[in-house]
């Protein structure tokens, strides 16, 4: 198994065996099983901890067709995932967490988390239907877990500091992650959260219509309200949403959006936990009902238990949303290596 090429100018972690690898089944109640082993103590004490990186890969890639997660992408057979950790190492994060389905586990250990040895610590939790809060039970006709935010609190053990998290299907650039380590690296309140926005044009697929959590931002760069939006598509120069009512709404493109590229700190487990109670108490019974991290954000903002600064970023956001996008990700990325952004392989 090849191994991804270290950033320039970085020291590698743990030597020559340096992969701390936890496989861990997470539940919402404080009980992990799996390993068995106990986790892994960074830093000396009272030192401040650095970010760490959750990676949301639990996604069935239903309208993809398979495993997107694991397509090569790159000149050198890279997946945009090797991308998005090349970025964040590169800004100083050195451990990551891998959010996967229990299913997905093999291939996930033997195609994504061998790549990264002598890279990062790496651990995985497992996002499932059966993990819910007491007195709950998910509906006999549901297929995939409960969504984004739910990604997040499955990594609810594997996280002790603060951490950005991302989609694992797309490309954010390297200035998102400098951008949000920045962040995340200053003394903040313990809700005090950011959000990295992106131009809705600017993430629109040319193959189908796709989901965008859009935001409204105060003059000081604030976010005020974030909605899910999901039937977006290209409208000549515009953006229009098609509702399940069969309505139709209409958007300049000029509108920040949320890609899922958040800043939290460990304070929002419990947040989001609370959120998850009520969710389901409203929706558990709904096979189809997802608990976003922008209608959880959007709330918890309108309440006052939290803020989000809006980190605006230069690079231009791409991924594979479906089977199609494929051939204008692996053009860009070309461009992107073409440009000295990136190496011709990361793996050199």
């Amino acid at each position: 198994m090849r191994k991804l090429g270290f950033p320039a100018g970085l020291s590698r972690r743990g030597g020559r065996h340096g992969i701390h690898m936890i496989i861990v089944f997470q539940g919402l109640h404080g009980n992990a099983c799996g390993s068995g082993r106990e986790r892994v103590r960074r830093g000396p004490a009272g030192a401040a901890l650095k970010p760490e990186l959750v990676v949301m890969a639990a996604g069935l890639g239903s309208r993809y067709g398979g495993l997107k997660q694991l397509e090569p992408v790159g000149p050198s057979g890279e997946r945009v995932m090797d991308y998005a950790l090349y970025d964040a190492r590169r800004a100083g994060v050195e451990r990551v967490v891998f959010v996967i389905r229990r299913e997905f586990e093999q291939a996930f250990r033997e195609q994504v988390a061998s790549r990264y040895r002598d890279w990062m610590e790496v651990a995985c939790a497992f996002q499932g239907l059966e993990q819910l809060p007491e007195g709950f039970v998910a509906p006999a006709e549901r297929v995939k877990p409960w969504g984004t935010a739910h990604a997040v609190l499955a990594a609810r053990d594997e996280v002790t500091a603060p951490f950005l998290a991302i989609n694992a299907d797309d490309f954010y650039g390297r200035q998102a992650f400098s951008a949000m380590v920045r962040f995340l690296a200053q003394p903040a309140a313990p809700a005090a959260c950011a959000m990295i926005a992106f131009r809705m044009a600017n993430t629109l697929s040319d193959h189908g219509t796709v989901a965008r959590g859009v935001c409204a931002v105060d003059p000081d760069g604030m976010l005020t309200a974030v909605a899910e939006h999901t039937g977006l598509e290209r409208d000549g120069d515009a953006v229009r949403e098609l509702g399940q009512d069969g309505g139709i709404r209409r958007f300049t493109g000029l509108e920040p959006v949320s890609m899922n590229f958040w800043g939290f700190r460990p304070a929002i487990f419990d947040l989001f936990q609370e959120k998850f109670a009520r969710f389901l108490a409203g929706h558990g019974q709904d096979p189809k009902a997802e608990f976003f991290i922008p209608t959880v954000v959007d709330a918890l903002i309108r309440e006052g238990r939290a803020s989000v600064r809006v980190l605006e970023t230069p690079d231009r956001w791409f991924g594979v949303t479906y089977r199609q996008d494929k051939e204008a990700v692996v053009a860009r990325l070309a461009e992107l290596v073409r440009a000295g952004e990136y190496p011709d392989s990361l793996w050199s």
